[in-house]
């Protein structure tokens, strides 16, 4: 994370060009992360709220949740990505501090180092049971 809380981000992450991405601010094992997601990773979860079983009252609830905890952005020239400093900050990011970028598939995930650590930890645990043999 440079001083003006800007991330660059690998080549094979960025959207099209003129493309958007949507910054997520959540928790994993109850430590914050700010998930980016791309316009098709955000369009998933609506899509997923709205085939849902919940009441049309739920439904818009947490689309509204969903609206309000995200932020569309988009990279500048030199493909950084502006993670502003309130958001950053909520996540246990400074400026000018190491942040960690994580693959998730569809999306991927801003950490700070020290919260990464753990969740490494965490995730790579010997006691998480591996049914598929992958790990």
């Amino acid at each position: 994370m440079d001083p003006k809380f800007r991330v660059s981000v690998p080549t094979g992450w960025r959207p099209e060009a003129g493309g958007s991405l949507f910054l997520l601010y959540s928790k994993e094992h109850d430590m914050p992360v700010v998930k980016v997601l791309s316009q098709a990773a955000f369009d998933e979860k609506v899509d997923l709220i709205n085939a849902s079983n919940l009441s049309p009252a739920d439904k818009n609830r947490t689309l509204g949740k969903l609206s309000m905890l995200c932020r569309e952005v988009g990279l500048n020239e030199q493909g950084k990505l502006l993670v502003p400093k309130d958001l950053s900050e909520k996540a246990g990011i400074q400026a000018d501090s190491d942040v960690v970028l994580a693959g998730r598939g569809i999306h991927f995930e801003i950490w700070s180092k020290a919260n990464f650590e753990k969740l490494l930890e965490i995730e790579t645990s010997q006691d998480v049971e591996d049914d598929l043999g992958i790990f």
